[in-house]
């Protein structure tokens, strides 16, 4: 009987519920291979919420880097090859590590030993679907954000001064909105960036931080007028479109 230890991973905490590359299911996969094939799990290594691209994976970092060699350990066993990695180049580069120190592979879903010769060509083609597969679900991702900021809804990024991210939109913030209306009243009335950040001194306000003003805040906060307006872009070269959050300041 062979002597495996067994690793999973999930890159959202919603995997861990019914998605059916959820723990569970890894788990479920991975014990069924290890009972036909006459292997004896000594120890699981599981990575929650983090991501195949990453390469901070602290349970994986411990297979590959720590105690675990052959002898006693002869096969880490996974339920699909992407949950080692989704890149081609990382999922080879921790196979060459696994390989020098004798341990081999072994993917539940891919069983690429029956392929003899074309093992190889078929593992490495495997590795290329989900790479593009991550690809696809970047370009989704950005897609859907995209269509989302041209319809004036906030698509992620830092909340600028005044404004705070409740339920996935731009809320106001009371306390900074104050802030805001007088730095464009004072602009208005021609007052200097040095002018305002005493201004806001001597009434006693603070930025984000805690501390005074700077002109350079003062700068930011007016660079931000159309966002304070009612507009909204999504990025540097995003088009300003009407915005779904409420305007801190009216004409």
């Amino acid at each position: 009987m062979k002597n495996v230890v067994a690793y999973c991973r999930v890159s959202t905490d919603g995997q861990t519920g019914e998605d059916k590359f959820g723990i569970d299911a890894q788990k479920e996969q991975i014990m069924e291979y290890c009972q036909k094939n006459d292997m004896q799990i000594s120890d699981w290594f599981i990575d929650e919420g983090v991501s195949g691209v990453k390469e901070d994976r602290p349970e994986f970092d411990k297979i590959l880097f720590g105690d675990i060699e052959n002898p006693p350990v002869e096969c880490v066993v996974v339920a699909k090859s992407d949950r080692i990695a989704r890149e081609i180049k990382l999922y080879f580069y921790y196979e060459m590590l696994l390989q020098k120190k004798g341990v081999e592979l072994i993917s539940v879903t891919e069983d690429f030993g029956e392929f003899g010769a074309f093992a190889p060509m078929l593992k490495a083609f495997t590795m290329i679907v989900a790479e593009q597969e991550r690809i696809n679900i970047n370009k989704r991702t950005s897609m859907g954000r995209g269509v989302k900021a041209k319809q004036g809804g906030y698509s992620g990024g830092k909340a600028p001064y005044g404004y705070e991210v409740r339920n996935k939109q731009l809320e106001i913030v009371e306390s900074e909105a104050e802030v805001v209306r007088l730095i464009f009243s004072e602009h208005d009335k021609g007052n200097t960036l040095v002018g305002i950040c005493e201004k806001l001194a001597d009434c006693g306000y603070k930025s984000r931080k805690g501390g005074p003003f700077y002109p350079s805040n003062i700068r930011s906060i007016l660079g931000n007028e159309n966002t304070y307006r009612g507009m909204y872009r999504y990025g540097k070269k995003g088009e300003w479109v009407q915005g779904q959050q409420e305007a801190i300041i009216n004409e």
